[in-house]
């Protein structure tokens, strides 16, 4: 197996810019996004019990997210079509980014070896970036809490 991980970026580094496909078809550009705080989040794979239990956390707080100016971007390796299924069958309120060809996530040093009981493979490590208004790193979640993950990005932000 091939790990095509980069290093990953560091809290103070620039947010490694990018663009690519949401689930509605439209092209989303990170630098797009200067003047607001973002919350990027890597999951490793659509309509999976962990991604799904996240990406309802978030939908359940987004209201409480968009108040507090904080934009959730999510990013993945599945393609446009997984991403458009997932988001409609859970009303996800906010971009899910397709990157098949793994630019992104290798980009942001998510893409790696995982071992889950015992089995070795490649895939998205969860992993979450907050990116301040000027497209600065401000914190890094390596293991987010999936069904607390809402919480944790509004008090990091509400910390720095």
């Amino acid at each position: 197996m091939e790990d095509t991980r980069g290093d990953m970026p560091a809290v103070g580094d620039a947010a490694p810019d990018f663009e690519g496909r949401t689930q509605g078809g439209e092209t989303l550009r990170l630098r797009a996004m200067r003047g607001r705080k973002v919350a990027l989040y890597f999951y490793p794979k659509d309509d999976t019990p962990g991604c799904t239990k996240q990406a309802c956390n978030l939908r359940d707080d987004i209201e409480g997210l968009t108040e507090a100016g904080i934009a959730v971007i999510g990013v993945s390796a599945d393609d446009v079509g997984s991403h458009r299924a997932f988001a409609d069958k859970y009303d996800l309120p906010f971009p899910l980014v397709a990157d098949p060809e793994k630019r992104i996530v290798t980009s942001y040093g998510v893409w790696g070896e995982k071992n889950l009981y015992g089995k070795k493979f490649m895939g998205v490590k969860r992993t979450t970036f907050l990116i301040d208004e000027e497209g600065t790193i401000r914190h890094v979640f390596r293991r987010p809490k999936v069904t607390e993950h809402s919480r944790e990005i509004r008090e990091r932000f509400d910390a720095s």
